[in-house]
């Protein structure tokens, strides 16, 4: 998928619907096809040549790009136009009382100047805009010996304290790209990290902490590092609190309808947190408020997250015992055309998951056939820990399947690509889980032996089960049910119920 192609699946029908009345007032000949190449777009069902024929009847491949380009030009400057209306206006308002307030200052015309610029400092200080406020208090303390009833230390404490908060932004900033590219490194590449020694030092170093004062975007960037060393770590339940608060504290500010595409990615990662932590009640309330922030600014961000909020919605659902209905919202959805590759990949192995788990291997193995890329291609499109879960899933379905010839390839092929870096990561139970794997698959008919009900136990050092990880008992909870010769996903729904009674 193309730039052009990316930019129109992104538009809400009411910015489609927008955008074309701005192609209509900008079209100056009446036989201009960009509103209806644009249309053919949001079908996404064409490729270059057919879109050609529709458009021109014949090739006309230079006229083709040459109208690509000049609609993806028309796009560009829509988006522009949109922003500078619906994020800007405070910002260029300020602009203009900062501009206006200088005029004043240089016709000596104080007291108005600084009416203007108090106006101007209540704004910048309500949407935390620190460069503006800088520029605010440069011009009254420059100018503040023509005012005798202006206490020029007070200015000075005031410049003080937002170059402070301006600084902690930046330096967050920088925090905030240096834990992404860490991460990145870690999934995509399957560089062996010390990711959570790594984000400590870098806000150690950056002396990064909570602050009220904190402008909405950062509040989010801190909330995003957080979360993230949960999800390399493990360790959701020491983070949930944080995320929580935080959230308490993002509510206070007077521009969190403003930054609205920031305010849905928290919602989405404190809701996915909690159903890490087996806390789908509470989950599904932040996905409520989730959806409720999506439809708003005429759904201008909706089309952007719709995937994660359906595959969200439908793993809560899975394991709260209402597997058919998340079937029933997932299953659509593996023929969407989305930019979102990594969440349609998601999609795909939850939905093939909820099959397995209900004994559908059949249909599980109908789904697994459409990955037909290489593991390579899908590392850098969903990150090596996707790609061990597939592998793994695989497995566990050729198995089922009876196909065992299969099963001894495929577990050599797992070992020989993964044992590495799973050793590096210190994740050496997943090798540990395949050799039990093996175990059975050879000798199926011990599995509900004391014997290897023992083994099983002195094989892994066991957390607590409120910490572990929702998806690592998923896949135990096979294994337990060839144990106890029990429903799979019965096994699974008792093993998280047992995991929840402290929480």
């Amino acid at each position: 998928m193309n730039d052009l192609n990316h930019i129109a699946q992104t538009f809400s029908k009411e910015d489609s619907q927008r955008f074309i009345s701005f192609l209509e007032k900008k079209n100056k000949r009446r036989d201009a096809k960009n509103i209806q190449l644009f249309k053919l777009l949001l079908n996404n069902n064409l490729n270059s040549g057919d879109l050609c024929f529709k458009l021109y009847g014949h090739s006309k491949k230079e006229a083709y790009h040459a109208l690509r380009k000049r609609l993806y030009q028309s796009i560009i400057e829509f988006i522009a136009n949109s922003s500078l209306q619906e994020e800007k206006a405070i910002d260029m308002q300020i602009i203009k009382y900062i501009l206006a307030s200088r005029t004043c200052l240089q016709q000596k015309q104080y007291k108005m100047a600084y009416k203007i610029l108090d106006k101007a400092e209540i704004l910048a200080e309500e949407h935390h805009l620190f460069p503006l406020l800088n520029e605010i208090y440069h011009s009254q303390i420059q100018y503040a010996y023509t005012n005798t009833e202006i206490d020029i230390n007070i200015l000075i404490s005031k410049f003080e304290s937002n170059k402070n908060h301006h600084q902690l932004e930046d330096r967050l900033n920088i925090v905030y790209a240096k834990v992404r590219q860490t991460l990145n490194s870690l999934t995509y590449k399957g560089e062996v990290t010390d990711f959570e020694t790594i984000t400590n030092n870098a806000l150690n170093e950056y002396n990064i902490s909570i602050n009220d004062s904190m402008s909405f975007k950062s509040l989010y960037q801190l909330i995003t590092i957080v979360s993230l060393s949960a999800f390399v770590t493990n360790d959701y339940l020491k983070v949930e609190p944080f995320l929580i608060q935080t959230y308490k504290t993002i509510l206070k500010h007077k521009n969190r309808d403003k930054q609205l595409y920031y305010h849905i990615q928290i919602l989405y990662t404190i809701a996915n947190i909690l159903f890490r932590n087996k806390k789908f009640n509470k989950s599904l309330l932040y996905l409520d408020l989730m959806n409720q922030h999506m439809l708003g600014k005429r759904k201008k961000y909706y089309n952007t997250f719709i995937l994660k909020y359906n595959l969200l919605l439908a793993l809560n659902l899975n394991y709260s015992n209402q597997q058919d209905e998340a079937i029933r919202i997932l299953s659509p959805l593996i023929k969407s055309k989305h930019s979102d590759i990594g969440t349609l990949l998601d999609i795909y192995l939850s939905l093939i998951t909820f099959h397995f788990q209900k004994d559908d291997f059949k249909k599980a193995h109908t789904l697994f056939s459409k990955f037909y890329h290489t593991d390579n291609w899908y590392t850098e499109k969903a990150g090596i820990e996707w790609v061990i879960k597939k592998n793994l899933i695989d497995i566990l379905l050729q198995i089922e399947l009876k196909n065992i010839d299969l099963v001894e390839s495929r577990i050599l092929s797992f070992k020989r690509n993964h044992s590495s870096y799973l050793k590096g990561i210190k994740q050496d139970r997943v090798l540990i889980y395949l050799g039990l794997i093996e175990r059975y698959y050879k000798a199926s008919e011990k599995v509900t032996s004391e014997a290897f009900k023992n083994k099983v136990e002195n094989s892994f050092e066991w957390i607590d089960k409120e910490r572990e990880d929702i998806f690592v008992m998923s896949f135990y909870a096979w294994l337990k049910s060839k144990m106890e010769n029990k429903n799979l996903y019965n096994t699974t729904l008792a093993l998280i119920k047992d995991s929840k009674i402290n929480l």
